[in-house]
């Protein structure tokens, strides 16, 4: 397995830490992977900009930062143009359709998918918008089987909240699919 090396970068309050900490534990516990998980937030408590990195592989991880990601995920337009020059050349660039506009040209895949308005049309609730996004990492990249991030989302999240979070991981990965046919 090549090191995979992500950026989930976003607004404080998206959860854009918490999907980082439930990809990397999902690669730890249920996949025997190695994988380091770091973030840096804006001065502001919410609305502030968010970033976590995450680094999975299957040998040694030397360093935690992530200089040049394989994978960038912006959720709001401020993450977006702060971090899109840092992606690797011929990486993949994912960000939602309502938050971002593209306005510079990458050289990397982008795909723009509709997570946030999927996640409002199907459950009505935008606190589960980093778990549709999760989903939709997952299956754009196959860095970690589904299973395992639903075997950790069983062991952190409520259970009055479990099937919320998914029906999400879900919506992501279906928004994804329809994307690699």
């Amino acid at each position: 397995m090549e090191m995979c090396r992500i950026v989930f970068s976003g607004s404080g309050g998206q959860g854009v830490v918490t999907a980082s900490i439930l990809l990397a534990e999902a690669a730890v516990l249920y996949e025997s992977l190695n994988a380091v998980q770091s973030q840096s937030y804006g001065p502001e408590a919410r609305g502030g900009s968010t970033r976590s990195d995450v680094i999975i592989s299957d040998s040694n991880i030397n360093y935690p930062k992530v200089i040049q990601p394989n994978v960038l995920v912006s959720l709001t337009q401020q993450a977006y143009d702060k971090f899109y020059p840092i992606i690797r050349p011929g990486g993949l660039l994912i960000t939602d359709t309502r938050f971002v506009k593209i306005r510079s040209k990458v050289d990397a895949q982008h795909q723009e998918l509709p997570m946030y308005q999927t996640v409002m049309d199907k459950i009505g609730k935008p606190i589960v918008f980093n778990i549709c996004m999760l989903g939709a990492v997952i299956a754009l990249t196959d860095i970690v089987k589904t299973e395992s991030v639903i075997k950790v989302l069983e062991s952190r999240i409520p259970s009055n909240f479990l099937e919320i979070n998914q029906n999400a991981l879900t919506l992501g990965i279906q928004l994804a699919e329809v994307i690699k046919r």
